[in-house]
């Protein structure tokens, strides 16, 4: 049986433009969670803030909205405007690790309250949408997880997304395997694994280990090596992927001039993948310091253009090279 393959909501990258030009390119997802949005309160939305999840914006792949919120209420509010956008399932964010979200206690901040989290999810049952959950293991300890599992499920979630970290680690130090087993034994719902799928070989590893699990998040992975999820699900590769890599990046970076405004913000969307994407080149650490370093569009694109045509493009998959 084919997995299933979910693209990772990576903010600032894995927007609508993204999204559609990836799978034009790269066959492989199934579909995708997309980057979270805050709740709003009351009805009445800048059209600016669902203009990601509009449906004429995301005309290839399924995606999935993701709603950080604290607040029942607000949860709801936001939910009812996505199911008036034709959305029939939502995830609620339990795992963003980063600070400024946790310590107003919402995405991994919300994790060391169960009793938080079950009057949450009681409250929101009366929506008209399937509700999903996308978490970590626990604020700081791996072990809140075990508190957490019998809370969902008490309730009628379509998934659960589990990245095998603690939020205080980020996206550091090793996944705890052992943690998600546990998770995996206790838990009555679809689960979903998230974390640290880079190369064919790290999954046929998590797929051996977990033969329960169906479905798999990537979102970084794909980003270093975006014929990933091809692999995995062993699709023809190009002839030249070099050569189709290249032209994604063409048509991103028109993409993003015709979006956005000025060359800071187009150079700041790119040097966001390029992150990931220049640790599947051998010269990547240099690489990704001269474009940090770059700010004008013309010397990026002439620079990218010789990386694309020339550089040792070294993607990981059991140690071949295309």
């Amino acid at each position: 049986m084919s997995p299933t393959l979910v693209m990772a909501p990576l903010r600032g990258i894995t927007e609508a433009a993204f999204r559609d030009l990836f799978v034009r390119f790269f066959p492989g997802f199934d579909r995708a969670v997309a980057p979270f949005i805050s709740t709003f309160q009351g009805s009445r939305v800048k059209a600016a803030k669902l203009r990601d999840l509009l449906p004429e914006n995301n005309p290839r792949l399924p995606v999935v909205p993701q709603i950080l919120s604290k607040n029942a209420e607000h949860f709801m509010a936001t939910s009812r405007l996505l199911a008036e956008l034709g959305y029939t399932e939502v995830n609620w964010n339990l795992g963003c690790p980063y600070p400024m979200v946790a310590n107003k206690m919402r995405g991994s901040g919300l994790l060391p309250f169960p009793d938080r989290i079950e009057a949450f999810l009681d409250q929101i049952q009366a929506l008209p949408l399937a509700i999903s959950i996308k978490t970590r293991l626990g604020r700081r300890d791996a072990g809140e997880i075990l508190a957490l599992l019998p809370v969902f499920n008490k309730f009628p979630l379509k998934e659960l997304i589990i990245h095998p970290r603690t939020g205080i680690q980020m996206y550091e130090g090793a996944v705890d395997l052992d943690a998600f087993a546990r998770s995996a034994e206790l838990c009555r719902h679809p689960l979903v694994y998230n974390g640290d799928i880079t190369s064919l070989a790290d999954y046929q590893r998590l797929a051996a280990r977990f033969p329960t699990v169906r479905s798999w998040m990537i979102g970084r992975g794909a980003l270093a090596d975006p014929f990933l999820p091809a692999r995995i699900k062993q699709l023809a590769l190009p002839a030249d992927p070099r050569a189709t890599l290249a032209a994604f990046h063409e048509e991103l970076l028109a993409c993003y001039q015709d979006m956005l405004s000025g060359p800071s913000p187009v150079l700041g969307r790119l040097k966001g993948l390029w992150f990931y994407l220049a640790a599947s080149f051998a010269d990547g650490t240099k690489i990704l310091k001269k474009i940090q370093k770059m700010k004008k569009l013309e010397p990026y694109r002439e620079f990218t253009r010789e990386i694309f045509a020339h550089g040792a493009w070294l993607p990981q998959q059991q140690g071949e090279t295309p």
